[in-house]
């Protein structure tokens, strides 16, 4: 972890409610399933925002306006500085993706997977995105996987745009392993759906967001574990899930 002052170079609007923010400083490459944490004037709490791309010096991500924090976030203009804790969370365990990798993605849960996919296709590995929304109006990053070469599946609940469904309804039938982050209904459905083991990424109101306040957990086999230290990212089989 590692606190340091950040300039905006961009932030622009993807949808009518989700927003894509740049930002340029001294900061270091993290690992696919990482977050920062973002000190914000008269919020209390810091505000975690996976990292949707990242190198050495520059780290974008990708963030919904759905409350005081984020709508704050919105309205901040290039050259704006930001106090921010970089490198939270431990990520995605690239060793274990094999020859035929999947990618689930739910709404903001789509974002961390960019990178990972971006990192994947590095590799040489083939991926396959299947990439869920409510409606059309609210789809984004569908091109910028494409233009990794990943294989992308849309799926809208309303049937507006891509596979009408959830998805659940559009896994392929050939995958070697899964990744997947969005809301809880959504990775519970996956949890059944998958033929694999996988690695979960958990949406979670945090506190701190480096493990000091116990605000954030989820239940495991091991035990409960603290989702912005231990995680966000859990195997598979090591999750409890709540009835």
């Amino acid at each position: 972890m590692n606190e340091v002052i950040l300039t905006i170079q961009d932030n622009s609007a993807l949808t009518n409610q989700v927003y894509r923010m740049t930002l340029t400083g001294p900061v270091s490459q993290m690992h696919p399933g990482q977050f920062i944490n973002i000190r914000l004037q008269d919020c209390f709490l810091r505000r975690p925002i996976s990292v949707y791309d990242s190198e050495p010096g520059k780290v974008t991500i990708v963030y919904k306006r759905i409350g005081k924090g984020t709508e704050q976030m919105s309205h901040l203009t290039a050259g704006t500085s930001l106090n921010v804790l970089t490198g939270l969370g431990n990520g995605y365990d690239l060793s274990k993706a094999g020859d035929l990798p999947l990618l689930i993605g739910g709404g903001v849960g789509i974002p961390p997977l960019f990178l990972l996919a971006k990192t994947l296709r590095n590799m040489g590995k083939p991926v396959t995105a299947v990439l869920g929304f409510n409606t059309r109006s609210e789809i984004f990053a569908e091109n910028a996987f494409k233009s990794l070469g990943c294989h992308v599946t849309v799926t809208t609940a309303d049937g507006s745009a891509g596979k009408r469904g959830f998805v659940t309804d559009a896994l392929p039938d050939a995958y070697s392993y899964f990744y997947t982050c969005g809301p809880m209904p959504m990775l519970k459905a996956v949890n059944t759906a998958t033929a694999t083991s996988g690695q979960f990424s958990f949406e979670e109101r945090m506190g701190c967001g480096f493990g000091a306040c116990m605000g954030c957990s989820c239940r495991t086999k091991d035990g409960t574990k603290r989702i912005c230290r231990e995680g966000p990212v859990f195997e598979k089989e090591a999750i409890l899930w709540e009835e």
